[in-house]
């Protein structure tokens, strides 16, 4: 028989539809008793009036009355599938635009069988009356299977459940519930001769609104990947769709866009594994498309708040399409390769940074994070720019580019115990650090903020949304966030009360008003040099001993000369020498005359100063 797609359809179970909720409140006091029967019910109904029109389509084959039926004495349980279902079920059939084309008496009789499986005679049966197992004989003759388990719903013969998504609808001869598929019957299965169930790639072919995407597809060389085991979930841009994503890149069909291109944009609307609507939630997928920094996996948002939104660009119109190798969710707009700014505007939980991002036109990091890259940005969510009060009085610019690590695009599983320099910068334009740490299972930056969404991934770059802001460091921050140092910040703490250490390396540019220098350079012993100690002096000599750590100014590698001797701040001087002998990178002589004592690392760089790291504790001349 012909457009024998509707019925492939059907016993594919790939009519399953997301429902339109509706609610009628009328208030406190008796509801009248209603008027209307089930069929003039459902004329007033707005989203029932395509069931009104099948009913119509099938009632003009000689014998059949539905409509007639259905405004008699009753009474009546009709499952009304909503105007989206049969919508949707129209837009996946080859030669069926509308009901009207039901327009043989062959095909208005499986219509008519559809119909009457969807009703029960000789009992009103309201929710509150169905059981969990309980088996419905319809009119149709068949059987069909409730279930309550997370609401109510109804199996067919296809086994794909119907969910009632508005109950209760009382007419005057029975009651009506919504439902959000249409009911197949096994006797219309039986009546089908389908050999196979059909894949993505063959609904697809199927679907006349999706022929744009099928051109698309085999342009690409694709079809036969929608063709494989899967399972995959599709989300399908409609011909609509398709045609406005040519126009705006100012190409008139598919065999203009560049072949890599083509190939990259339609593998971003799939995602491995088969995920119906309902196992959705708002988040992250990643999709086929490698189109990310080395290969990586694009990221796909997801928004479940009102339906499926994709990116905040693409809305499901018609969802859970199965096949046999995955399921379709067909989409209003294709989705395109997501920047690191597309994904910053699509989740909602980025509003706070998109508007200081944006604030008073600033287009300076829109601009920056939409260019080529790689990137990494640590992004705070807005409950993060909710706690922040910027206490130091940081310019905002500044620390939002202390988020962003230019020229890399790191993923959490390549991050490990380190400094990387960020695009924020202290007051002589030097570059910020970033202190990364790994050790709790989680990654922690300068001990302040935890990455809590990790390897959001776009074309130039990834995101790693995390809990906290990043302010400008100061020397104390990386004292305290790296764990090497703990000795060191148990000397300027708890075994030196009498001198405020925190509060002297914490102070920002102005200082403290004494007309020193507000930045410092710390020379800052691991645990292991405090360990090589024979014992940790007493609060005096301790005190003495981390002054001459300190330098005044901000004194980074490139600065030093060899033989230079910068004074610290306990008054004696230290002698610095370049190269270093073996690992070290260069040579300290302290104010007692130790030599070979090794600079190790350098150029950690906070707002305030500089840390340069020192495998031995610096003596100052305890005889002056």
């Amino acid at each position: 028989m012909k457009k024998k797609n509707f019925f492939n359809l059907l016993l594919a179970g790939a009519i399953t539809l997301t429902g339109i909720s509706c609610s009628n409140d009328d208030g406190p006091g008796p509801e009248p008793e209603p008027v209307a029967n089930i069929v003039e019910t459902a004329q007033a109904t707005g989203d029932l009036s395509n069931l009104v029109a099948a009913l119509i389509t099938a009632d003009q084959s000689a014998g059949t009355n539905l409509v007639g039926t259905l405004s008699g004495n009753g009474p009546f349980t009709v499952f009304a599938p909503t105007n989206a279902a049969f919508e949707a079920l129209l837009a996946q059939l080859d030669g069926f635009d509308s009901l009207s084309d039901f327009d043989t008496d062959e095909e208005r009789a499986l219509l008519t069988s559809i119909l009457t499986y969807h009703v029960v005679a000789g009992a009103a049966v309201f929710s509150g009356d169905l059981s969990e197992g309980q088996q419905v004989t319809t009119v149709q003759g068949e059987k069909l299977s409730v279930s309550l388990q997370g609401g109510v719903s109804i199996t067919d013969a296809t086994g794909t459940p119907a969910t009632v998504s508005s109950a209760d609808i009382k007419a005057s001869n029975g009651v009506v519930h919504v439902i959000n598929k249409v009911l197949v019957p096994q006797s219309v299965l039986d009546a089908l001769s389908v050999e196979e169930p059909q894949t993505i790639a063959d609904l697809a072919g199927a679907t006349e609104d999706l022929s744009n995407l099928v051109a698309a597809l085999t342009e690409a060389g694709l079809v036969s990947a929608l063709q494989g085991t899967g399972p995959f979930t599709v989300f399908a841009p409609t011909n609509a769709a398709f045609a406005t994503f040519l126009s705006d890149n100012g190409f008139s069909s598919v065999s203009e866009v560049p072949s890599e291109l083509l190939t990259q944009v339609l593998l971003n609307h799939v995602v491995s594994g088969k995920f119906l609507s309902s196992d959705l939630s708002t988040g992250y997928v990643s999709s086929l498309s490698t189109a990310g920094p080395e290969g990586a996996y694009l990221s796909l948002f997801l928004n479940t708040t009102s339906g499926v939104r994709v990116n905040g660009v693409s809305q499901v119109v018609t969802p859970d399409i199965e096949a046999s190798n995955g399921v379709v969710h067909i989409v209003d707009a294709v989705i395109g390769l997501p920047t690191l700014v597309d994904h910053a505007v699509a989740n909602p939980s980025f509003t706070s940074l998109v508007g200081a991002l944006t604030n008073g036109g600033n287009t300076t990091f829109t601009g920056l994070l939409s260019g080529e890259g790689p990137f990494t940005v640590f992004a705070p969510d807005n409950d993060a720019f909710t706690a922040f009060t910027n206490p130091n009085g940081n310019e905002l610019n500044n620390i939002l580019s202390n988020h962003v690590i230019s020229g890399v695009a790191a993923l959490s599983t390549g991050l490990t115990n380190s400094y990387v320099n960020t695009l924020g910068q202290n007051a002589d334009a030097d570059a910020l650090s970033l202190y990364i740490n790994t050790d709790l299972g989680i990654v922690t930056l300068n001990g302040s903020s935890a990455v809590l969404e990790p390897d959001v991934v776009a074309t130039n770059g990834v995101i790693h949304g995390v809990n906290a802001v990043i302010d400008i460091p100061t020397v104390v921050s990386f004292a305290t966030a790296d764990p090497n140092f703990s000795t060191l910040v148990s000397a300027l703490t708890e075994l030196t009360p009498g001198t405020d250490f925190a509060g002297i390396l914490s102070r920002t540019e102005g200082g403290n008003g004494d007309g020193l220098d507000p930045d410092f350079t710390v020379f800052a012993p691991t645990n292991a040099a405090f360990a090589a100690l024979p014992s940790i002096p007493e609060e005096s000599v301790l005190t003495q001993v981390l002054l001459h750590h300190v330098v005044s100014g901000n004194v980074r590698s490139g600065d030093l000369t060899d033989g230079v001797m910068p004074a610290t701040l306990e008054g004696d001087m230290i002698t610095i020498n370049l190269p270093g002998t073996g690992e070290n990178i260069a040579d300290i002589t302290d104010g007692a005359g130790n030599g070979g004592i090794g600079i190790i690392a350098v150029d950690v760089q906070a707002g305030n100063g500089v840390i340069h790291v020192v495998n031995q504790v610096l003596i100052p001349d305890t005889n002056n």
